[in-house]
Protein backbone atom coordinates (compact mmCIF):
# COMPACT_ATOMS: atom_id res chain seq x y z
CA UNK A 1 0.00 0.00 0.00
CA UNK A 2 2.93 2.67 0.77
CA UNK A 3 4.47 2.05 -2.51
CA UNK A 4 1.13 1.95 -4.27
CA UNK A 5 0.52 5.43 -2.59
CA UNK A 6 4.39 6.46 -3.13
CA UNK A 7 3.54 6.19 -6.96
CA UNK A 8 0.23 8.38 -6.74
CA UNK A 9 2.29 10.86 -5.34
CA UNK A 10 4.84 11.01 -8.34
CA UNK A 11 2.25 11.23 -10.89
CA UNK A 12 0.22 13.93 -9.01
CA UNK A 13 3.38 15.89 -8.85
CA UNK A 14 4.40 15.28 -12.35
CA UNK A 15 0.31 16.26 -13.57
CA UNK A 16 0.17 19.66 -11.51
CA UNK A 17 2.96 20.70 -14.25
CA UNK A 18 -0.06 21.20 -16.25
CA UNK A 19 -1.11 23.90 -14.41
CA UNK A 20 2.01 25.59 -13.95
CA UNK A 21 2.77 27.29 -17.59
CA UNK A 22 4.92 29.53 -15.75
CA UNK A 23 7.71 27.68 -14.80
CA UNK A 24 9.72 25.27 -17.25
CA UNK A 25 8.49 22.14 -17.42
CA UNK A 26 11.67 20.59 -17.37
CA UNK A 27 13.18 21.64 -13.88
CA UNK A 28 9.59 20.77 -12.50
CA UNK A 29 10.01 17.31 -13.46
CA UNK A 30 13.28 17.41 -12.17
CA UNK A 31 12.15 17.99 -9.20
CA UNK A 32 9.45 15.49 -9.00
CA UNK A 33 12.56 13.43 -9.81
CA UNK A 34 13.28 13.44 -6.54
CA UNK A 35 9.96 11.55 -5.05
CA UNK A 36 11.18 8.89 -7.54
CA UNK A 37 14.54 8.88 -6.79
CA UNK A 38 14.52 5.68 -5.20
CA UNK A 39 12.61 3.75 -8.08
CA UNK A 40 13.10 3.12 -11.75
CA UNK A 41 10.22 2.47 -11.85
CA UNK A 42 8.74 5.32 -10.96
CA UNK A 43 11.44 7.35 -12.76
CA UNK A 44 10.33 6.52 -15.98
CA UNK A 45 6.81 6.95 -14.91
CA UNK A 46 8.46 10.71 -14.56
CA UNK A 47 10.46 10.79 -17.63
CA UNK A 48 7.14 9.42 -19.49
CA UNK A 49 5.13 12.43 -18.64
CA UNK A 50 8.00 14.78 -19.09
CA UNK A 51 7.97 13.57 -22.68
CA UNK A 52 4.52 14.47 -23.25
CA UNK A 53 4.83 17.94 -21.05
CA UNK A 54 7.71 18.73 -23.64
CA UNK A 55 6.39 17.04 -26.97
CA UNK A 56 6.92 19.42 -29.76
CA UNK A 57 9.54 21.58 -28.04
CA UNK A 58 12.82 21.96 -29.64
CA UNK A 59 15.04 19.53 -28.83
CA UNK A 60 17.58 20.79 -25.96
CA UNK A 61 20.75 21.91 -27.58
CA UNK A 62 22.94 19.70 -25.61
CA UNK A 63 20.99 16.49 -27.23
CA UNK A 64 21.65 17.37 -30.87
CA UNK A 65 24.01 16.26 -33.16
CA UNK A 66 27.64 18.80 -33.74
CA UNK A 67 25.92 20.02 -37.30
CA UNK A 68 22.63 20.43 -35.63
CA UNK A 69 23.88 22.39 -33.14
CA UNK A 70 25.87 24.75 -35.69
CA UNK A 71 22.97 24.88 -37.72
CA UNK A 72 20.53 26.36 -34.96
CA UNK A 73 21.15 30.08 -33.99
CA UNK A 74 19.24 29.19 -30.66
CA UNK A 75 21.92 26.85 -29.61
CA UNK A 76 24.18 30.41 -29.62
CA UNK A 77 27.48 31.45 -31.40
CA UNK A 78 29.05 29.02 -33.64
CA UNK A 79 31.94 27.35 -31.55
CA UNK A 80 35.77 26.69 -33.77
CA UNK A 81 36.30 23.04 -33.88
CA UNK A 82 33.10 21.48 -32.83
CA UNK A 83 31.70 20.13 -35.48
CA UNK A 84 32.53 16.49 -36.33
CA UNK A 85 32.86 14.78 -39.47
CA UNK A 86 31.08 11.89 -39.02
CA UNK A 87 27.94 13.69 -38.06
CA UNK A 88 27.62 15.14 -41.83
CA UNK A 89 26.85 11.37 -42.76
CA UNK A 90 24.07 10.65 -40.08
CA UNK A 91 22.79 13.90 -39.07
CA UNK A 92 19.59 15.20 -40.38
CA UNK A 93 20.83 18.58 -41.82
CA UNK A 94 24.05 16.77 -43.16
CA UNK A 95 22.26 16.77 -46.84
CA UNK A 96 21.73 19.83 -46.89
CA UNK A 97 24.14 21.55 -44.19
CA UNK A 98 25.92 24.12 -46.74
CA UNK A 99 22.65 25.84 -48.21
CA UNK A 100 21.16 26.02 -44.58
CA UNK A 101 24.12 27.75 -43.15
CA UNK A 102 24.54 29.74 -46.24
CA UNK A 103 21.07 31.49 -46.24
CA UNK A 104 21.16 33.11 -42.44
CA UNK A 105 24.48 34.97 -42.02
CA UNK A 106 24.47 34.12 -38.03
CA UNK A 107 25.55 30.89 -39.21
CA UNK A 108 28.22 31.46 -41.71
CA UNK A 109 30.90 31.15 -39.38
CA UNK A 110 30.38 27.51 -39.55
CA UNK A 111 31.12 27.56 -43.43
CA UNK A 112 34.70 27.22 -43.57
CA UNK A 113 34.49 23.72 -41.19
CA UNK A 114 31.54 22.20 -42.98
CA UNK A 115 33.93 22.79 -46.13
CA UNK A 116 37.12 21.09 -44.69
CA UNK A 117 34.69 18.34 -43.09
CA UNK A 118 33.24 17.00 -46.70
CA UNK A 119 30.49 18.77 -47.29
CA UNK A 120 29.67 19.80 -50.66
CA UNK A 121 27.39 22.11 -52.56
CA UNK A 122 25.90 19.78 -55.17
CA UNK A 123 24.56 17.26 -52.21
CA UNK A 124 22.37 19.78 -51.77
CA UNK A 125 19.21 20.26 -54.32
CA UNK A 126 19.74 24.23 -53.99
CA UNK A 127 22.87 25.58 -54.57
CA UNK A 128 24.25 27.32 -51.27
CA UNK A 129 24.56 30.89 -53.07
CA UNK A 130 21.37 30.79 -55.04
CA UNK A 131 19.88 30.68 -51.64
CA UNK A 132 21.67 32.97 -49.98
CA UNK A 133 21.21 35.13 -52.99
CA UNK A 134 17.32 34.95 -52.73
CA UNK A 135 17.02 35.16 -48.81
CA UNK A 136 19.07 38.20 -48.54
CA UNK A 137 19.08 41.85 -50.54
CA UNK A 138 22.75 42.62 -49.86
CA UNK A 139 24.17 41.01 -46.74
CA UNK A 140 26.52 43.09 -44.65
CA UNK A 141 30.08 41.34 -44.48
CA UNK A 142 32.23 43.48 -42.88
CA UNK A 143 31.58 41.44 -39.81
CA UNK A 144 32.54 38.44 -41.76
CA UNK A 145 36.14 36.53 -41.03
CA UNK A 146 38.35 35.96 -43.98
CA UNK A 147 37.50 32.29 -44.23
CA UNK A 148 34.40 32.61 -44.14
CA UNK A 149 34.85 35.52 -47.07
CA UNK A 150 37.18 32.19 -48.67
CA UNK A 151 34.42 30.04 -47.84
CA UNK A 152 31.70 31.88 -50.25
CA UNK A 153 33.57 32.36 -52.47
CA UNK A 154 34.13 28.76 -52.68
CA UNK A 155 30.88 28.37 -53.29
CA UNK A 156 30.66 30.75 -55.64
CA UNK A 157 33.00 29.33 -57.95
CA UNK A 158 32.88 25.61 -57.62
CA UNK A 159 29.04 24.68 -58.25
CA UNK A 160 28.00 25.93 -62.07
CA UNK A 161 24.53 26.23 -60.46
CA UNK A 162 25.54 29.45 -58.46
CA UNK A 163 25.94 31.07 -62.10
CA UNK A 164 22.31 32.80 -61.31
CA UNK A 165 20.53 36.13 -61.66
CA UNK A 166 20.19 36.30 -58.49
CA UNK A 167 23.45 35.10 -57.18
CA UNK A 168 24.80 38.15 -60.02
CA UNK A 169 22.81 40.37 -58.28
CA UNK A 170 24.20 39.42 -54.47
CA UNK A 171 28.13 39.55 -56.35
CA UNK A 172 27.85 42.77 -57.50
CA UNK A 173 25.95 44.55 -55.13
CA UNK A 174 27.99 47.13 -52.84
CA UNK A 175 28.61 45.17 -49.71
CA UNK A 176 29.76 42.62 -51.50
CA UNK A 177 32.13 44.45 -54.08
CA UNK A 178 33.63 46.07 -50.75
CA UNK A 179 34.91 42.36 -49.78
CA UNK A 180 35.99 41.39 -52.92
CA UNK A 181 33.17 38.87 -53.64
CA UNK A 182 32.76 40.25 -57.26
CA UNK A 183 35.79 38.83 -57.96
CA UNK A 184 34.08 35.64 -59.17
CA UNK A 185 32.21 37.78 -61.52
CA UNK A 186 35.44 38.22 -63.36
CA UNK A 187 36.10 34.21 -63.04
CA UNK A 188 33.20 33.50 -64.35
CA UNK A 189 33.77 36.05 -67.38
CA UNK A 190 37.05 34.85 -68.61
CA UNK A 191 36.22 31.20 -68.09
CA UNK A 192 33.27 32.01 -70.87
CA UNK A 193 30.47 31.08 -68.22
CA UNK A 194 29.09 34.31 -68.73
CA UNK A 195 28.96 34.03 -72.59
CA UNK A 196 25.79 35.32 -74.37
CA UNK A 197 23.45 32.31 -75.74
CA UNK A 198 24.64 30.25 -72.57
CA UNK A 199 22.19 31.84 -69.53
CA UNK A 200 18.73 31.44 -68.84
CA UNK A 201 19.18 35.44 -67.54
CA UNK A 202 20.85 38.64 -68.91
CA UNK A 203 23.97 39.72 -67.08
CA UNK A 204 23.74 42.88 -67.50
CA UNK A 205 19.81 43.36 -65.82
CA UNK A 206 21.10 41.01 -63.11
CA UNK A 207 23.88 43.55 -61.84
CA UNK A 208 23.18 45.57 -59.04
CA UNK A 209 22.24 48.80 -60.51
CA UNK A 210 25.04 50.57 -58.41
CA UNK A 211 27.47 48.47 -60.49
CA UNK A 212 25.99 49.52 -64.19
CA UNK A 213 28.58 51.24 -66.23
CA UNK A 214 31.66 49.55 -64.08
CA UNK A 215 34.15 47.51 -65.59
CA UNK A 216 32.46 44.61 -65.64
CA UNK A 217 29.57 46.13 -67.07
CA UNK A 218 31.57 47.30 -70.01
CA UNK A 219 33.23 43.80 -70.33
CA UNK A 220 29.75 42.12 -70.56
CA UNK A 221 28.93 44.53 -73.46
CA UNK A 222 32.42 43.47 -75.60
CA UNK A 223 31.44 40.14 -75.20
CA UNK A 224 27.99 40.54 -76.84
CA UNK A 225 25.51 41.53 -74.10
CA UNK A 226 22.63 44.02 -74.52
CA UNK A 227 20.46 45.94 -73.38
CA UNK A 228 18.09 45.01 -75.11
CA UNK A 229 18.05 41.34 -75.03
CA UNK A 230 18.41 42.35 -70.93
CA UNK A 231 14.19 42.75 -71.24
CA UNK A 232 13.59 39.13 -72.30
CA UNK A 233 12.57 36.74 -69.60
CA UNK A 234 14.86 35.11 -67.23
CA UNK A 235 15.01 32.62 -64.09
CA UNK A 236 15.21 34.39 -61.13
CA UNK A 237 13.67 36.65 -57.70
CA UNK A 238 15.06 39.63 -57.97
CA UNK A 239 13.76 42.44 -60.03
CA UNK A 240 15.32 43.00 -63.57
CA UNK A 241 18.38 45.81 -63.82
CA UNK A 242 16.33 48.64 -64.80
CA UNK A 243 13.49 48.28 -62.67
CA UNK A 244 15.43 48.02 -59.62
CA UNK A 245 17.23 51.01 -60.85
CA UNK A 246 14.00 53.08 -60.76
CA UNK A 247 12.67 51.60 -57.48
CA UNK A 248 15.72 52.96 -55.92
CA UNK A 249 16.51 56.02 -57.82
CA UNK A 250 19.87 54.97 -59.28
CA UNK A 251 20.15 58.45 -61.41
CA UNK A 252 23.43 57.02 -62.75
CA UNK A 253 21.95 53.65 -64.08
CA UNK A 254 18.81 55.16 -64.92
CA UNK A 255 20.94 57.21 -67.13
CA UNK A 256 22.81 54.15 -68.82
CA UNK A 257 19.78 52.39 -69.95
CA UNK A 258 18.02 55.03 -71.19
CA UNK A 259 21.25 55.89 -73.08
CA UNK A 260 21.02 52.57 -74.53
CA UNK A 261 17.02 52.52 -75.28
CA UNK A 262 15.54 55.80 -74.53
CA UNK A 263 12.12 54.17 -75.41
CA UNK A 264 12.03 52.77 -71.78
CA UNK A 265 11.14 56.19 -70.45
CA UNK A 266 8.15 55.76 -71.69
CA UNK A 267 6.92 51.75 -71.91
CA UNK A 268 9.61 48.75 -70.61
CA UNK A 269 8.12 45.67 -72.70
CA UNK A 270 8.25 42.41 -70.80
CA UNK A 271 6.84 38.97 -71.67
CA UNK A 272 3.50 40.08 -70.40
CA UNK A 273 1.84 43.39 -71.48
CA UNK A 274 4.88 46.02 -70.30
CA UNK A 275 4.51 48.62 -67.77
CA UNK A 276 4.95 52.28 -67.84
CA UNK A 277 7.39 53.78 -65.68
CA UNK A 278 5.53 57.13 -64.62
CA UNK A 279 2.75 55.03 -63.66
CA UNK A 280 5.02 52.71 -61.35
CA UNK A 281 6.62 56.31 -60.02
CA UNK A 282 3.03 57.29 -58.73
CA UNK A 283 2.16 54.32 -56.94
CA UNK A 284 2.63 54.29 -53.36
CA UNK A 285 4.90 52.05 -51.94
CA UNK A 286 6.60 51.63 -55.27
CA UNK A 287 9.86 53.92 -54.78
CA UNK A 288 12.63 53.12 -51.82
CA UNK A 289 12.52 56.16 -50.97
CA UNK A 290 9.24 58.03 -51.65
CA UNK A 291 10.76 61.89 -50.88
CA UNK A 292 12.29 61.16 -54.49
CA UNK A 293 9.05 60.94 -56.44
CA UNK A 294 8.90 64.55 -57.46
CA UNK A 295 12.77 64.22 -58.84
CA UNK A 296 12.05 61.32 -60.50
CA UNK A 297 8.51 62.41 -62.53
CA UNK A 298 10.92 65.09 -63.70
CA UNK A 299 13.62 62.98 -64.62
CA UNK A 300 11.30 60.84 -66.81
CA UNK A 301 9.81 63.97 -68.46
CA UNK A 302 12.47 65.12 -69.11
CA UNK A 303 13.28 61.94 -70.92
CA UNK A 304 10.45 61.70 -73.15
CA UNK A 305 7.93 60.47 -70.73
CA UNK A 306 4.87 61.11 -71.90
CA UNK A 307 1.45 61.56 -69.36
CA UNK A 308 -0.99 60.66 -72.02
CA UNK A 309 0.43 57.11 -72.48
CA UNK A 310 -2.01 54.48 -72.09
CA UNK A 311 -1.51 51.56 -69.49
CA UNK A 312 -0.86 48.87 -71.54
CA UNK A 313 -2.97 46.55 -68.83
CA UNK A 314 -5.76 49.22 -68.92
CA UNK A 315 -5.92 51.20 -72.15
CA UNK A 316 -8.83 53.04 -71.04
CA UNK A 317 -6.73 54.47 -68.52
CA UNK A 318 -3.88 56.94 -68.97
CA UNK A 319 -0.70 58.26 -66.72
CA UNK A 320 -3.33 61.23 -66.39
CA UNK A 321 -6.14 59.85 -65.32
CA UNK A 322 -4.09 57.52 -63.12
CA UNK A 323 -2.82 60.68 -61.44
CA UNK A 324 -6.16 62.38 -61.11
CA UNK A 325 -7.84 59.37 -59.68
CA UNK A 326 -5.60 59.01 -56.96
CA UNK A 327 -5.00 62.59 -56.52
CA UNK A 328 -1.78 62.66 -56.98
CA UNK A 329 1.23 65.99 -55.80
CA UNK A 330 1.95 64.98 -58.92
CA UNK A 331 -0.57 65.85 -60.86
CA UNK A 332 -0.05 69.56 -61.70
CA UNK A 333 3.45 68.24 -63.08
CA UNK A 334 1.96 66.21 -65.14
CA UNK A 335 -0.68 67.94 -66.80
CA UNK A 336 1.88 70.66 -67.34
CA UNK A 337 3.78 68.43 -69.29
CA UNK A 338 1.29 67.17 -71.54
CA UNK A 339 0.49 70.39 -72.30
CA UNK A 340 3.60 71.40 -73.74
CA UNK A 341 4.48 71.18 -77.34
CA UNK A 342 6.89 68.91 -78.54
CA UNK A 343 10.03 71.08 -79.57
CA UNK A 344 9.27 72.70 -75.38
CA UNK A 345 9.84 68.89 -74.43
CA UNK A 346 13.14 68.65 -76.28
CA UNK A 347 14.42 71.93 -75.05
CA UNK A 348 13.70 70.65 -71.34
CA UNK A 349 15.34 67.38 -72.35
CA UNK A 350 18.34 69.56 -72.98
CA UNK A 351 18.32 71.61 -70.24
CA UNK A 352 17.92 68.65 -67.65
CA UNK A 353 20.95 67.19 -69.39
CA UNK A 354 23.07 70.08 -69.18
CA UNK A 355 22.29 70.26 -65.41
CA UNK A 356 23.06 66.53 -64.84
CA UNK A 357 26.47 67.47 -66.21
CA UNK A 358 26.92 70.18 -64.17
CA UNK A 359 26.06 68.47 -60.93
CA UNK A 360 28.54 65.42 -62.23
CA UNK A 361 31.48 68.00 -62.39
Amino acid sequence: MNRLAHWAAVAATALSLFGLGGCTTTSLVLSAAGVASDSSMTWEIVKHVHGKLTEGDPVACNMLDSVERALSPRCGEFVSGSLKARDLVASPFGACALTIAARDPRLWPALPELLDAGARPATCSQSPVVALAQANDCPNLEAATSDVRDALMTLSQNDPRAVNHDVVRWLSCPASRTAGLDATLAVWLNTGALDPGKLAFSPLSALHPSDIGSPISAALEARGHTAGAALDGYQGERAPGFDEALRTSDWAALEWWLARMPRLANLVPNQQLGWVPLARVLTPGFLAYPASQTDMVGFLLARGADPRTRLPDNPSQSVLTLARAAKSPMLGTLEAAAAQEPAEQVNALASSNRALRLIAR
